[in-house]
Formats: structure tokens, C-alpha cells, sequence
């Protein structure tokens, strides 16, 4: 999404086949789930897969065929209201927490609504030349969007998974590479005025800008995340039963919800359920979803803390995402990635997500995207195992509410230099 101040920005080419081939991807995360498996809601935070598909669907039809393609008409008028996910502009829409509910239209609907959209944007890609100016970088949003909820797609149905007391696996996978981590070390950065934000070139979201200038005192950041085996020690040491390591939102929440360990962890026998499966607990591994509270208080236990946004970015701007075709279903050694920064987890940043200076939230409904959540989240940077390729770099601010721990989050310590 491009705001006024990204004015200057070269005009997208969108390729057909760019958007063929994001389209299939999510269907083919959807395959190796079945029509019980994509209907069923875990929990009010998570969204059924076949909500996903239809969701991504309202998006293009919304925003690109209904006001841009000529004899457009809605496919179900239903449809708006049931997968609209926060749009106010867009009009009403069915409550997030009961989308579970919403048995019909039926898988195979979803599909030929998929099929039918898809098709008229094909006939819309054709005459992209000859439509006003913006409509273009609006497919681009459109599937960049797509690909945040590709890995949404499956943060959510490993979470349903794992409510089945068999802990079935979404798909079978090879026999995990094992982890050879070295001992920790620090990327040593002298500080100063640094620039961070997207640049004018290339697809960023609204809230990766305006560019802009911070200082930054001397720090040193890990070179690698912190492993299962470093958590179990935070666990031995009694970290989730000793008040003083937590913020006192975190501690409150720790006794809630009874945390002894990270998401999907259990500690007798020590194994850890993945996409693939349950598994032995790899101690050399880097840990996984844990909140930003977790995450603040193992920082605090460990005598370090966690970077800030522009730590990270500065630290590790020049370093660009490795290469990848698909995504993988948990994290493993990428020989492209030593540091693990785009192939385990987003890693908790310290800084709230707020905008940036000069920010200015687009005209119309898309102007919802990022803007209106910038409250009561924290940024994490980097990427994640389930991440789709191509769609991580540095500047981009994921953004989450401290006690979440069903995405793929890890943890990157950090200490003042």
C-alpha cells in the first residue's frame, strides 16, 4: 500500500504469473487439510483455513473487480459480510470469534469462489495498462496480503492440531536436519544516526515509512536466537514461578494461563509438537513461540535484553533473506541464514509499534491495513520458518499483542555496549 508520501515510487508491473503462482500457494498449504480440518476455529485469535482462502478472495474481489472491472458482479453478496475481516469502510462483517461457526458455504464453495475470482482477474490483469493510476500497486498489496495469510494459515492449523490429543501431523517431513549451534556471540554496532524504513523502491508496507533518521547508543546484538536448551535452563532455574524476571502484565498473565514452558512444549518426556508432528525436544534448536512477555523476562534472567526495531534493522540491513522456493513447517539450519534471522522466527523486538514520523494513513478503506492497530502491540523483525519466500526483508515490522505465543516468535538478546 502506498501512502501520499510514496508518491514518487516507479509504477508496479504486475505479472500474471506472479499472481497465479501466489494464488496456488495457498492452495496448496490448504491441501494436506481436510473440509473438518478447515472449518473448525481453535480459538477467537485463529481463523479457519477455508476463512483464509475465501478472506484473501474478498480482497481482490472487493478492492480490484468490483470497482475496476466492467459487468463485475459479486459473486455471493453474502460473501462481503462473512469474510470481511476489519474493514469499517467495507461495511459490516461477522464477528472474528465465531467464524468457526460458519459452516456454509462449503469447502468446495470456497474453492470455486477462488476459481471464479481468480478468473476474472486474469481478464483485469490484461487490461491493467488502461485502468487509473494505483490499481496496479493495489494487486501488488493484494498479494502481499495473500502471503501474511499463508503463514497465518498455518500458525492456525497447527494450533487447531494441537488441540487433537493425538497430535496429528498436518504433513510427514523427512527426518529434521539436526542444529550445530556455536556459542553465542555479539555483533558488535558503534550506535550514531542511523536511517531505517523501506526505501523507495520495491514493495514495503505503509508502515515500513517514511524513512527516516534515528540515533542509536553503542549495543551489541546475538548473532544467533536463543535454543531450547538455553529456555530449558530458564525453566529449571524456576523462570515461570519467579515474579521478579516478569513485567507485572506478564505475571499476571503466566498465572492465568498457567505457563510453565513455550507454546507446544511439554516437559515429560521434553518433546515439542510441530506442523510434522510431535518430536524429541532438540536443545539445539532455536525456541519458539513464546510471548513477548517469555521473551522479556528469559532477556532478563540471561542479564541482557531484548534489541529494539532499529537495533535490529541496523544491525542487520545489509544481510538480505536467503532464497526460497516454499516454506518450511518448523525451523531448521539454512546454510543461507546462519544467523537465523528470516528462517526459525520473528524475533521480539523491545520497541511498541507505533508510526513512524510523517506517517499518514492512506485514503479510503485500505488506509485500515496497518494505521489503526498501532496500540497495545509490540514489533518483532525478521521472518519466520512459515514465512513464504520473497516476502521477508529488514524493514518490515511485523506486529503482535504481548501474550502471544501461537506465531512463530523467537528470541534475539541484546546488551548496551
Amino acid at each position: 500500500m502506498r501512502t501520499e508520501q510514496d508518491h514518487q515510487l516507479p509504477p508496479v508491473r504486475v505479472d500474471p504469473d506472479v499472481y497465479r503462482r501466489v494464488r496456488g500457494h495457498t492452495e496448496a498449504l490448504a491441501a494436506p487439510l481436510g473440509p473438518e480440518d478447515q472449518v473448525v476455529q481453535s480459538m477467537p485469535d485463529a481463523s479457519p483455513t477455508k476463512w483464509h482462502r475465501a478472506h484473501t478472495t474478498w480482497f481482490f474481489e472487493t478492492f480490484l473487480l468490483a470497482p475496476n472491472l466492467a459487468g463485475h458482479t459479486p459473486v455471493d453478496p453474502s460473501y462481503a459480510y462473512l469474510f470481511n475481516s476489519y474493514y469499517e469502510a467495507a461495511g459490516p462483517r461477522h464477528a472474528r470469534p465465531r467464524r468457526g461457526l460458519i459452516t456454509r458455504p462449503t469447502v468446495d464453495e470456497v474453492a470455486d469462489y477462488r476459481r471464479r475470482v481468480d478468473d476474472a482477474m486474469q481478464a483485469l490483469l490484461e487490461g491493467l495498462d488502461r485502468l487509473g493510476p494505483g490499481v496496479a500497486e493495489l494487486v501488488d498489496l493484494g498479494l502481499h496480503h495473500e502471503q501474511q495469510h499463508q503463514e497465518l494459515l498455518l500458525m492456525d492449523a497447527k494450533h487447531l492440531l494441537a488441540q487433537n490429543p493425538f497430535r496429528p501431523a498436518y504433513r510427514a517431513d523427512p527426518e529434521p536436519r539436526r542444529w550445530d549451534p556455536s556459542p553465542l556471540g555479539w555483533i558488535e554496532h558503534p550506535g550514531g544516526t542511523v536511517e531505517v524504513g523501506a526505501a523507495a523502491n520495491g514493495f514495503s508496507f505503509d508502515n515500513e515509512g517514511p524513512r527516516h533518521t534515528v540515533h542509536l547508543e553503542p549495543f551489541r546484538i546475538a548473532d544467533r536466537l536463543v535454543t531450547c536448551g538455553e529456555w530449558a535452563e530458564f525453566v529449571d532455574d524456576g523462570g515461570y514461578r519467579r515474579a521478579e524476571l516478569w513485567l507485572s502484565d506478564g505475571w499476571a498473565t503466566v498465572a492465568a494461563e498457567e505457563w510453565t514452558a513455550p507454546l507446544y512444549w511439554d516437559l515429560d518426556p521434553p518433546t515439542v509438537f510441530a506442523l510434522t508432528g510431535a518430536r524429541p525436544l532438540d536443545p539445539h534448536e532455536p525456541v519458539t513461540h513464546v510471548s513477548y512477555y517469555e521473551a522479556d523476562a528469559y532477556a532478563r534472567w540471561a542479564g541482557a535484553r531484548l534489541p529494539t526495531e532499529f537495533e535490529w534493522e541496523a544491525a542487520f540491513d545489509d544481510v538480505a533473506p536467503p532464497p526460497r522456493a516454499t516454506s518450511d513447517l518448523h525451523p531448521r539450519p539454512d546454510r543461507d541464514d546462519p544467523m537465523a534471522l528470516y528462517s526459525a522466527g520473528w524475533q521480539w523486538t523491545a520497541s511498541a509499534y507505533a508510526a513512524y514520523p510523517r506517517f499518514r494513513v492512506a485514503d479510503g478503506a485500505v488506509g485500515e491495513y496497518n494505521g489503526k492497530f498501532m496500540v497495545n502491540q509490540h514489533v518483532l523483525r525478521g521472518g519466520a520458518c512459515v514465512t513464504p519466500g520473497g516476502h521477508a526483508r529488514a524493514t518490515y515490522r511485523n506486529f503482535y499483542p504481548p501474550p502471544s505465543r501461537w506465531p512463530f516468535t523467537s528470541v534475539r538478546l541484546a546488551h548496551d555496549a
